[in-house]
């Protein structure tokens, strides 16, 4: 890593608040950003030679990133990421899930014969803790049923209190 340490690289204070807070200019904070997500970079180092706490300036960075991801993730046709929980009654919590398998069609079947949906499987299950989840899928996926009950089997949730 090669230091290149300038007036301009400094971290330029613009006002302090009564309460002792630095405000700092963009410009030369995106810069020291910048600085620290280069490889091989310390970020308790380039803090320290900056005079700003290495907390704050992970805060910088991660702030950084997450403008970064949502400027670059914002699709209006994405899929949401997760299936939505709803806790009913108390103890129990109800958690659906849709499983939108494609249906594909053979290449003998015409536009006139019936399209034939299949009922949706639905796997109930009461947890030690006394959670029932009941997961529904539509389709015939049997290896997404395998799987959800493979990983069912491997959790180790406390029993209820």
């Amino acid at each position: 890593m090669t230091e290149q340490h300038s007036e301009t690289s400094c971290l330029k204070v613009v006002t302090v608040g009564k309460d002792g807070k630095r405000r700092f200019d963009r410009r030369t904070k995106q810069r020291l950003v910048d600085a620290c997500l280069e490889p091989g970079a310390s970020v308790a180092g380039l803090a320290l030679r900056h005079g700003v706490n290495a907390n704050l300036l992970h805060k910088w960075i991660k702030l950084h990133q997450q403008r970064l991801a949502g400027a670059s993730t914002q699709s209006p046709t994405a899929e949401p990421a997760f299936v939505p929980v709803v806790r009913v009654s108390g103890e129990q919590a109800l958690v659906e899930l849709e499983c939108r398998s494609a249906i594909s069609s053979s290449p003998e079947t015409t536009a006139s014969s019936p399209t034939v949906h299949a009922a949706p499987s639905t796997l109930t299950v009461q947890m030690p803790n006394g959670i029932t989840l009941k997961l529904e899928c539509i389709g015939n996926d049997a290896s997404l049923l395998s799987a959800m009950i493979e990983t069912l089997g491997r959790c180790d949730v406390p029993a209820g209190r």
